[in-house]
């Protein structure tokens, strides 16, 4: 494209947070055995490196000393859900009947490492000998066989029969889980995005994440839910301040969630914040 001499623009989609490089070290090495002679030029003669959260675009920075962009915050987004009626939660209740009338607090997303679901079934055994009502509801595949081992921290507590294990949710089940919990969880070691997120937003749902998931800048700002560290302490701090609210400001985070999906995360958002960048005069090179 550079010898062509046609603009472009690249989207990076979380590829240059240093949590990799801290993660997996080696990894890192050998990609810096390319990284002069190949990213670093892709990225550096690009009109535009693209970025969905300014988190991103700071974090970007950190990954290789060696590094020049010019670097635009683009919205990101998805589609709206269908709309909430009882249909839809039943198509989740029918799959898990047990769970009518729960408090539920929903992790939805891949059972890996770097989403924190230790902390977050530590965090559930912490508090729920003294909330009756509340029940975990972990679902997505297990990429990473990590289910045995949080079963037995759940079975050490005494906690197995209130923590449900549903496997990928697809379809209706899906959205009727979302519109069936209180709150979201995800207190994630490293999140570029977090569609997950954006999609409990977009059913009305509160969420609860560490700041680490990169857009937790602009759901702090739009009191669309809480954030803390992505420590054992951080995420047992989330669930606590969560259940110590009164019920009308939990009704008013969950106000809060939708009004933040509608302004920052819709696909027409998307379009519009991406067309500004690849649309700018200054971006066709002579």
């Amino acid at each position: 494209m550079r010898h062509l001499g046609r603009p472009y623009h690249v989207f990076t989609h979380g590829m240059l947070d240093p949590w990799f490089k801290q993660t997996y070290p080696l990894k890192h090495l050998k990609k810096w055995m390319y990284w002069p002679w190949a990213d670093y030029r892709v990225l550096r003669d690009a009109n535009g490196v693209l970025f969905t959260c300014e988190e991103e675009r700071r974090l970007a920075r950190q990954s290789f000393w060696l590094y020049r962009a010019n670097e635009y915050v683009v919205a990101f987004g998805t589609s709206q859900p269908p709309t909430e009626s009882g249909a839809i939660r039943d198509a989740f209740f029918r799959l898990h009947p047990e769970l009518y009338a729960k408090r539920i607090v929903l992790f939805l997303g891949r059972i890996h490492e770097k989403k924190g679901c230790d902390l977050l079934v530590r965090a559930f055994n912490n508090v729920a000998a003294a909330q009756p009502g509340l029940h975990l509801v972990i679902a997505g595949p297990d990429d990473g066989d990590l289910r045995p081992a949080l079963m037995r921290l759940a079975t050490d507590n005494g906690l197995s029969d209130r923590i449900t294990w549903t496997g990928m949710l697809q379809g209706d089940a899906k959205w009727g889980a979302f519109y069936a919990s209180e709150v979201f969880m995800l207190p994630s070691h490293q999140e570029n995005f977090g569609i997950a997120v954006v999609e409990a937003l977009a059913c009305q749902l509160p969420v609860l994440i560490s700041d680490k998931v990169n857009i937790w800048r602009e759901i702090e700002v739009d009191g669309a839910g809480l954030v803390a560290p992505d420590t054992a302490a951080g995420a047992q701090q989330l669930l606590q301040r969560w259940l110590d609210l009164p019920e009308s400001e939990r009704l008013a985070f969950r106000r809060r969630a939708g009004s933040s999906f509608a302004r920052r995360f819709t696909v027409d958002a998307m379009a519009e914040s991406l067309l500004q960048v690849v649309c700018k005069p200054s971006a066709a090179k002579a």
